[in-house]
C-alpha cells in the first residue's frame, strides 16, 4: 500500500502551496488531471524525491520514504518523452536500468517480449517510431522492475492508435506486477481507458472526483 497523508510542497518563488492526501493499493491507477501549473507533476517528483516535502509523509508498505534518497526509493517514472539515449542500440539502452547484472540478457529479452518488440534488439534508437521509443521506454521500467510507477503525460506525444495500444499494455503490466501507478494527464479520456480513480487539483488541493 502507498498512503500519501497530508502532504505539502510550498514553492517559494510566488507562495503556491500544494496539499495531497490519497492511498493507493497495489495493482491500482490513480489520474491526477489538471492545468499546466496545477500541480501534477509535482506529486510525482515528490514521491520519486526530485523535491523535498515541507510537510507530511509518504508511507509504502508501513516504512516512510519522503526523506530517503530517489535512487534508493522503489520508484520508476514513464515520462512523456522517452528519454533514450539515440545512439545507443535498444540492447543498451535497456542494459542501463537493469541493477543486479545477473542473467541480463535473459532479463532483456523478457522485457521486449513483454512489450511486443523482441525482435528490435540491435536497433538504434534513432531508428524507432515515436510508440516504438515508447514501448522500450516501458521495457526500460519492468527492468527497474520497482512497486510504484509513476505516469508523466505518457500518452499526449503519441498517435490515437498508438496511444491505445500503449495504454491496453499498460493495463496488462500493471495488473501482472502489481505495481502502485499514479497517471499526470489532462485529458480524462485517458483515465478512463486506464480504468483509474479519478482525482483533480482544485485550489492546489487535491481532491477525488
Amino acid at each position: 500500500m502507498l498512503k500519501v497523508k497530508n502532504l505539502t510542497f510550498q514553492y517559494l518563488a510566488n507562495e503556491t502551496e500544494f496539499c495531497y492526501n490519497f492511498t493507493l493499493e497495489e495493482g491500482e491507477i490513480i489520474a491526477v488531471f489538471g492545468a499546466s501549473g496545477a500541480g501534477k507533476s509535482t506529486l510525482l517528483e515528490l514521491i520519486a524525491g526530485f523535491l523535498y516535502p515541507k510537510s507530511g509523509k509518504i508511507i509504502f508498505n508501513g516504512k516512510q520514504i519522503e526523506n530517503i534518497a530517489p535512487e534508493k526509493r522503489p520508484v520508476s517514472i514513464l515520462f512523456q518523452s522517452d528519454n533514450l539515449f539515440d545512439h545507443l542500440s535498444v540492447y543498451n539502452n535497456l542494459a542501463l536500468a537493469i541493477e543486479n547484472k545477473n542473467n541480463k540478457e535473459i532479463k532483456i529479452k523478457q522485457a521486449l517480449q513483454d512489450v511486443g518488440l523482441e525482435n528490435f534488439t540491435h536497433k538504434k534508437a534513432d531508428e524507432l517510431s515515436g510508440g516504438q521509443k515508447q514501448r522500450i521506454a516501458l521495457a526500460r521500467t519492468l527492468l527497474r522492475n520497482k512497486p510504484i510507477l509513476l505516469l508523466d503525460e505518457p500518452f499526449s506525444a503519441l498517435d490515437e492508435k498508438t496511444a491505445k495500444n500503449m495504454q491496453k499494455l499498460l493495463i496488462k503490466l500493471i495488473k501482472k506486477h502489481n505495481w502502485h501507478t499514479i497517471m499526470a494527464t489532462h485529458n480524462r479520456k485517458d483515465a478512463i481507458a486506464m480504468n483509474a480513480k479519478k482525482y483533480t487539483l482544485k485550489n492546489n488541493i487535491l481532491t477525488k472526483i
